[in-house]
């Protein structure tokens, strides 16, 4: 089901105050989510990425705009109309109930002649437990479960309308780093087997960009930049999500360009030609560092840190705009540790320019 977005606004009025202004959560919001497709919603807390979430789903009504789903607009439609199955950050399951009567209830609330016959309700919940691998504990209550294992009995309650859309609201948050990695990998696995429309809402981008087929990178209810994971890590359109994406995050510096150099401090580290001479901030990945003893960045060794596969140089510089900056290697370069400096070149394709003034992109050639 394709679900599309018209010039969505969606305000509150601000609270506590006496001349009543408002608050916009979602700002003039337009996308389309391709059927089929796991969508991410990407940004900080307060982004709106939430509101928009419950917007699709109808548990709140726009301020302005439509919602589509396929040719249909349900913008005044109710949730339970809508055909859409929502899971939520903290679970919210039935404690008295049993895991096989948690999934049951959304059918069990059906009429008419959308509601099953009571030997298909049973099948579908089996069905259901099995796509999420808990059919063995369908006898259990939730107060008996890991995080992990509730979490799945609230998607398998989600799965068993058959909706025609999936809203994940921070699903994963309430999980330790394990498990929180397993159920990204089974939420993807089973939204491929559904074929099932999600949009799935996190602050952590390490999930969006690895489970999204597009993300919606979100500021202050605006969309920021919207693409495939890969492609807005390599190519940020503003510092915003340069720096919102990556991890570590992205070392940004203080710059200049002079004479089409691009300089950070006194030195020279990459040709920039084309641009005019103005202030800009440079970030560079930290995979975008080469050591090299003649490299012209020269900063401050602070420390080594070995992760395995590769090493992570910890250094410093005047005109970073954090105290330590973190340089991403393959192991097998030899770092000398007891070192005051290290010297490096620069990736050009690792390393974004942006206007000092409005922190939006500056290309280079």
């Amino acid at each position: 089901m394709k679900i599309v977005l018209q010039n969505l606004t969606k305000k509150f009025p601000a609270p506590g105050r006496k001349v009543q202004n408002e608050i916009t959560a979602v700002d003039n919001f337009s996308f389309e989510i391709p059927d089929g497709k796991l969508v991410g919603l990407l940004g900080p807390s307060g982004c709106g990425k939430s509101t928009t979430l419950n917007l699709i789903c109808g548990l709140l009504a726009p301020s302005s705009g439509k919602i589509f789903f396929g040719d249909n607009d349900v913008t005044d439609l109710p949730p339970e109309n809508r055909g859409v199955g929502m899971v939520f950050q903290n679970y919210a399951l039935y404690p008295h109930l049993t895991v096989r009567q948690n999934i049951l209830f959304p059918l069990q609330n059906l009429k008419g002649k959308n509601r099953p016959s009571k030997k298909e309700m049973e099948q579908r919940v089996l069905d259901a437990a099995k796509l999420v691998q808990i059919d063995s504990l369908l006898d259990r209550k939730p107060g008996e479960l890991s995080g992990g294992q509730q979490q799945r009995v609230a998607i398998a309650r989600a799965l068993v309308k058959m909706p025609h859309v999936l809203l994940l609201d921070e699903p994963l948050s309430n999980l330790d780093a394990r498990l929180r990695l397993q159920t990204r990998e089974e939420i993807r696995k089973i939204q491929k087997k559904t074929g099932i429309t999600t949009v799935f809402v996190t602050h952590d981008q390490e999930e969006a960009m690895s489970i999204s087929d597009q993300i919606v990178v979100m500021k202050d209810g605006l969309i920021q930049q919207i693409g495939q994971p890969q492609q807005v890590y390599d190519d940020p359109v503003n510092l915003f999500v340069a720096k919102f994406l990556g991890t570590p995050p992205i070392n940004v510096f203080e710059g200049s360009i002079r004479s089409g150099q691009l300089y950070i401090g006194r030195n020279a580290v990459l040709p920039a030609e084309g641009i005019p001479d103005q202030e800009v901030f440079a970030a560079i990945r930290p995979e975008g560092f080469i050591p090299d003893e003649n490299g012209p960045l020269s900063c401050t060794l602070n420390g080594i840190e070995v992760m395995g596969r590769d090493i992570s140089i910890i250094s410093s510089h005047e005109c970073a705009a954090s105290p330590a900056i973190r340089s991403i290697i393959a192991a097998e370069n030899k770092i000398d540790a007891t070192a005051s400096e290290v010297r490096f070149c620069l990736k050009p394709t690792k390393v974004f320019l942006f206007s000092k003034k409005s922190q939006e992109r500056i290309y280079l050639s």
